[in-house]
Protein backbone atom coordinates (compact mmCIF):
# COMPACT_ATOMS: atom_id res chain seq x y z
CA UNK A 1 0.00 0.00 0.00
CA UNK A 2 2.78 2.30 0.99
CA UNK A 3 4.41 1.88 -2.11
CA UNK A 4 1.29 2.34 -4.11
CA UNK A 5 1.52 5.76 -2.29
CA UNK A 6 4.96 6.46 -3.08
CA UNK A 7 4.56 5.96 -6.81
CA UNK A 8 1.55 7.87 -7.31
CA UNK A 9 3.02 10.97 -5.39
CA UNK A 10 6.23 10.06 -7.88
CA UNK A 11 3.58 10.16 -10.90
CA UNK A 12 2.25 13.14 -9.92
CA UNK A 13 5.19 15.40 -9.35
CA UNK A 14 6.26 13.94 -12.04
CA UNK A 15 2.88 15.52 -13.94
CA UNK A 16 3.06 18.68 -12.48
CA UNK A 17 7.28 19.24 -13.53
CA UNK A 18 6.01 18.48 -17.47
CA UNK A 19 3.61 20.90 -17.05
CA UNK A 20 5.78 23.38 -15.47
CA UNK A 21 8.01 22.42 -17.94
CA UNK A 22 5.34 22.86 -21.28
CA UNK A 23 4.78 26.50 -19.83
CA UNK A 24 8.33 27.90 -20.58
CA UNK A 25 10.54 29.57 -18.98
CA UNK A 26 8.02 32.40 -17.77
CA UNK A 27 6.68 29.71 -15.28
CA UNK A 28 9.84 30.65 -12.94
CA UNK A 29 9.03 34.50 -12.14
CA UNK A 30 5.29 32.78 -11.87
CA UNK A 31 5.92 30.54 -9.52
CA UNK A 32 7.87 32.88 -7.71
CA UNK A 33 5.50 35.23 -7.50
CA UNK A 34 3.15 32.51 -6.01
CA UNK A 35 5.61 31.69 -3.30
CA UNK A 36 6.37 34.83 -2.30
CA UNK A 37 2.43 35.97 -2.23
CA UNK A 38 1.94 32.86 0.20
CA UNK A 39 4.87 33.89 2.17
CA UNK A 40 3.31 37.29 2.61
CA UNK A 41 -0.27 36.47 3.17
CA UNK A 42 0.56 33.87 5.84
CA UNK A 43 2.98 36.75 7.90
CA UNK A 44 0.50 39.22 7.53
CA UNK A 45 -2.47 36.89 8.87
CA UNK A 46 -0.12 36.16 12.24
CA UNK A 47 0.76 40.08 12.57
CA UNK A 48 -2.61 41.47 12.03
CA UNK A 49 -4.67 39.53 14.79
CA UNK A 50 -7.10 41.37 16.65
CA UNK A 51 -5.76 40.46 20.11
CA UNK A 52 -2.04 41.00 19.35
CA UNK A 53 -2.50 44.58 17.89
CA UNK A 54 -5.08 45.86 19.90
CA UNK A 55 -5.40 43.78 23.16
CA UNK A 56 -8.84 44.18 24.75
CA UNK A 57 -7.58 44.34 28.09
CA UNK A 58 -4.82 47.29 27.48
CA UNK A 59 -6.56 50.29 27.98
CA UNK A 60 -8.19 49.03 31.46
CA UNK A 61 -5.09 48.38 32.39
CA UNK A 62 -3.66 51.50 31.79
CA UNK A 63 -6.60 53.41 33.42
CA UNK A 64 -5.85 50.91 36.79
CA UNK A 65 -2.14 52.11 36.69
CA UNK A 66 -2.84 55.74 36.42
CA UNK A 67 -5.65 55.69 39.03
CA UNK A 68 -3.18 54.36 41.29
CA UNK A 69 -0.27 56.46 40.84
CA UNK A 70 1.90 54.07 39.73
CA UNK A 71 2.56 55.33 35.83
CA UNK A 72 6.33 55.08 35.50
CA UNK A 73 8.73 55.74 32.74
CA UNK A 74 9.74 52.15 33.12
CA UNK A 75 6.04 51.24 32.86
CA UNK A 76 5.22 53.56 29.83
CA UNK A 77 8.68 51.52 28.01
CA UNK A 78 6.84 48.07 28.57
CA UNK A 79 3.37 49.44 27.83
CA UNK A 80 4.62 50.72 24.63
CA UNK A 81 6.74 47.73 23.67
CA UNK A 82 3.34 45.16 24.21
CA UNK A 83 1.74 45.90 21.08
CA UNK A 84 0.87 48.48 18.23
CA UNK A 85 -1.65 49.84 20.65
CA UNK A 86 0.60 50.10 23.34
CA UNK A 87 2.75 51.86 21.37
CA UNK A 88 0.27 54.72 20.34
CA UNK A 89 -1.18 54.77 23.92
CA UNK A 90 2.21 55.51 25.09
CA UNK A 91 2.41 58.34 22.88
CA UNK A 92 -0.50 59.93 24.61
CA UNK A 93 1.17 58.81 28.59
CA UNK A 94 4.39 60.25 27.82
CA UNK A 95 2.96 63.93 26.93
CA UNK A 96 0.10 63.28 29.56
CA UNK A 97 0.81 66.27 31.54
CA UNK A 98 0.01 68.55 28.31
CA UNK A 99 -3.58 69.88 26.86
CA UNK A 100 -5.51 67.43 25.15
CA UNK A 101 -4.15 69.15 21.27
CA UNK A 102 -0.55 67.94 22.39
CA UNK A 103 -1.78 64.45 23.58
CA UNK A 104 -3.60 63.59 20.59
CA UNK A 105 -0.85 65.42 17.92
CA UNK A 106 1.41 62.89 19.64
CA UNK A 107 -0.66 60.44 19.23
CA UNK A 108 -1.86 60.56 15.59
CA UNK A 109 2.37 61.36 14.90
CA UNK A 110 3.04 57.74 16.42
CA UNK A 111 -0.42 55.84 14.77
CA UNK A 112 0.75 56.80 11.32
CA UNK A 113 3.96 54.81 11.76
CA UNK A 114 1.94 52.01 13.36
CA UNK A 115 -0.30 51.82 10.14
CA UNK A 116 2.66 51.76 7.76
CA UNK A 117 3.97 48.63 9.65
CA UNK A 118 0.90 47.11 9.39
CA UNK A 119 0.57 47.90 5.92
CA UNK A 120 3.55 45.80 5.40
CA UNK A 121 4.31 43.97 2.50
CA UNK A 122 0.59 44.76 1.21
CA UNK A 123 1.87 47.07 -2.08
CA UNK A 124 4.24 43.79 -2.69
CA UNK A 125 1.15 42.12 -2.93
CA UNK A 126 -1.12 44.20 -4.34
CA UNK A 127 1.98 44.23 -7.41
CA UNK A 128 2.25 40.67 -7.44
CA UNK A 129 -1.42 40.66 -8.42
CA UNK A 130 -1.02 42.79 -10.55
CA UNK A 131 2.12 41.58 -12.83
CA UNK A 132 1.18 37.87 -12.69
CA UNK A 133 -1.54 37.95 -15.06
CA UNK A 134 0.42 40.04 -17.39
CA UNK A 135 3.05 37.80 -16.92
CA UNK A 136 0.78 34.91 -18.46
CA UNK A 137 -0.34 37.41 -21.09
CA UNK A 138 3.62 37.47 -22.34
CA UNK A 139 3.45 33.92 -22.01
CA UNK A 140 0.43 33.66 -24.19
CA UNK A 141 2.12 35.90 -26.54
CA UNK A 142 5.08 33.79 -26.69
CA UNK A 143 3.29 30.56 -27.59
CA UNK A 144 1.47 32.18 -30.25
CA UNK A 145 4.39 33.43 -31.46
CA UNK A 146 5.95 30.01 -31.69
CA UNK A 147 2.94 28.83 -32.79
CA UNK A 148 2.63 30.70 -36.12
CA UNK A 149 6.37 30.35 -36.36
CA UNK A 150 5.66 26.37 -36.48
CA UNK A 151 3.34 27.10 -39.16
CA UNK A 152 5.71 29.11 -41.54
CA UNK A 153 8.28 26.33 -40.90
CA UNK A 154 6.02 23.26 -41.45
CA UNK A 155 2.41 24.46 -42.25
CA UNK A 156 -0.79 23.12 -40.56
CA UNK A 157 -0.70 19.60 -41.40
CA UNK A 158 1.21 18.63 -38.23
CA UNK A 159 -0.29 19.33 -34.71
CA UNK A 160 2.75 17.77 -32.68
CA UNK A 161 4.42 20.67 -34.05
CA UNK A 162 1.97 23.49 -32.97
CA UNK A 163 1.25 21.73 -29.42
CA UNK A 164 3.99 23.02 -27.86
CA UNK A 165 3.30 26.66 -28.40
CA UNK A 166 -0.15 26.51 -27.69
CA UNK A 167 0.36 24.57 -24.37
CA UNK A 168 2.47 27.31 -23.46
CA UNK A 169 0.28 29.72 -24.37
CA UNK A 170 -2.68 28.14 -22.43
CA UNK A 171 -0.46 27.15 -19.34
CA UNK A 172 1.12 30.32 -18.17
CA UNK A 173 -2.17 32.43 -19.01
CA UNK A 174 -3.56 29.92 -16.02
CA UNK A 175 -0.56 30.25 -13.93
CA UNK A 176 -0.93 33.58 -14.26
CA UNK A 177 -4.80 33.50 -13.27
CA UNK A 178 -3.90 31.28 -10.49
CA UNK A 179 -1.31 33.30 -8.79
CA UNK A 180 -3.24 36.68 -9.07
CA UNK A 181 -6.57 35.79 -8.20
CA UNK A 182 -6.06 34.49 -4.55
CA UNK A 183 -3.36 37.19 -4.42
CA UNK A 184 -6.12 40.33 -5.11
CA UNK A 185 -8.55 38.69 -2.81
CA UNK A 186 -5.58 38.38 0.22
CA UNK A 187 -4.73 42.02 -0.67
CA UNK A 188 -8.20 43.32 -0.34
CA UNK A 189 -9.23 41.46 2.93
CA UNK A 190 -5.88 42.70 4.37
CA UNK A 191 -6.29 45.64 3.81
CA UNK A 192 -9.55 46.20 5.23
CA UNK A 193 -8.37 44.67 8.06
CA UNK A 194 -5.92 47.09 8.23
CA UNK A 195 -8.37 49.65 8.44
CA UNK A 196 -10.38 48.05 11.01
CA UNK A 197 -7.40 47.46 13.28
CA UNK A 198 -6.90 51.13 12.88
CA UNK A 199 -10.33 52.49 13.58
CA UNK A 200 -9.99 50.45 16.79
CA UNK A 201 -6.95 51.03 17.61
CA UNK A 202 -8.00 54.90 17.46
CA UNK A 203 -10.88 54.81 19.21
CA UNK A 204 -9.31 52.83 21.81
CA UNK A 205 -6.36 56.14 21.74
CA UNK A 206 -9.46 58.28 22.92
CA UNK A 207 -10.74 56.96 25.35
CA UNK A 208 -7.23 57.23 27.03
CA UNK A 209 -7.19 61.02 26.08
CA UNK A 210 -10.84 61.74 27.44
CA UNK A 211 -10.61 59.94 30.76
CA UNK A 212 -7.09 61.20 31.01
CA UNK A 213 -7.86 64.97 30.51
CA UNK A 214 -11.02 64.44 32.37
CA UNK A 215 -9.36 63.12 35.24
CA UNK A 216 -6.90 66.30 35.19
CA UNK A 217 -10.55 68.85 34.95
CA UNK A 218 -11.54 67.40 37.98
CA UNK A 219 -8.61 67.49 39.77
CA UNK A 220 -7.99 70.92 38.61
CA UNK A 221 -11.66 71.73 40.03
CA UNK A 222 -11.01 69.97 43.32
CA UNK A 223 -7.80 72.36 43.86
CA UNK A 224 -9.55 75.34 43.35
Amino acid sequence: MAGLLIAGDMEENTKVFELVKAGGWLMLPIIACSVIAMAIVIERLWMLRSRRVVPGDLVAQVWKIYRQRQLSNTQIASIRDSSPLGRIVAAGLVNRNYSRDVMKEAIEEVGHQVVHELERYLNTLGTIASIAPLLGLLGTVIGMIKVFSAITVAGVGNPTVLAGGISEALITTAAGLSVAIPSLMFHRYLSGRVGLLVVKMEEEALKIIEVMQGERAAEADDAE
